[in-house]
């Protein structure tokens, strides 16, 4: 069994000025952001982690090193998990977005919503759950592993595996440098915590024999 730790990147000031990120490069942790890595990483460090991948994006790379460093490992950057690719909303102001009849899709039916220029949720439920599977069937079967992106696609994979619509998404928070821990095998899904907020304790179940 896989046991996979979610974990959303810290924070950073480009949300205080009220515009969608997307995937715009430049964007960097905050004090608060770098003290959230912090507290990841000491959460983490005495956990037998096999493995830390990171969205490219500068705050989930930014994130996932301090927890690397710790750990004495590298990370590994995988496309895969980038942030939903937003299209022409990219940077746009979310009072802007907000008077858009695409928004209340966003906020109430996303199956039905493709960003204008960008990939639809159900594109990026498939692309992220595919990263998920490829890193845990492939590579980590029986393994621990940090997994750093982004909000959405965290809820959106966390929606998929515990077998709940696409459109339920929403109703789940991730807050900036939490992590979600879920066990998964082929016939098992665990949902361990979510959100959880560093400093924290997790200690591996024991099998039974």
């Amino acid at each position: 069994m896989t046991t996979l730790f979610l974990i959303r990147h810290g924070e950073n000031d480009f949300i205080k000025q009220n515009r969608l990120p997307g995937r715009l490069p430049g964007i960097h942790l905050n004090e608060r952001g770098r003290e959230q890595a912090t507290g990841l990483a000491q959460s983490l460090e005495k956990l037998p982690v096999k493995a830390v991948y990171s969205s490219p994006l500068e705050r989930a790379v930014e994130t996932a090193e301090p927890i690397a460093s710790a750990l004495h490992l590298k990370v590994k950057v995988r496309s895969g998990l980038k942030e939903a690719d937003v299209g022409e909303w990219e940077g746009q102001p979310f009072k802007k977005l907000y008077k858009k009849p695409a928004w209340e899709l966003v906020e109430r039916t996303p199956s039905l919503m493709r960003f204008p220029g960008g990939e639809s949720f159900l594109e990026l439920e498939t692309r992220v759950v595919n990263e998920l599977e490829t890193i845990r069937a492939a590579s980590h079967p029986r393994d621990l592993v940090v997994v750093v992106f982004h909000a959405d696609p965290i809820k959106v994979a966390v929606a998929h595996y515990l077998g709940l619509p696409l459109d339920s998404f929403q109703k789940i928070t991730v807050a900036p440098g939490s992590a979600t821990i879920l066990f998964l095998s082929d016939a098992l899904v665990r949902l361990i915590a979510l959100n959880l907020r560093p400093p924290f304790h997790f200690e591996i179940p024991k099998r039974k024999k």
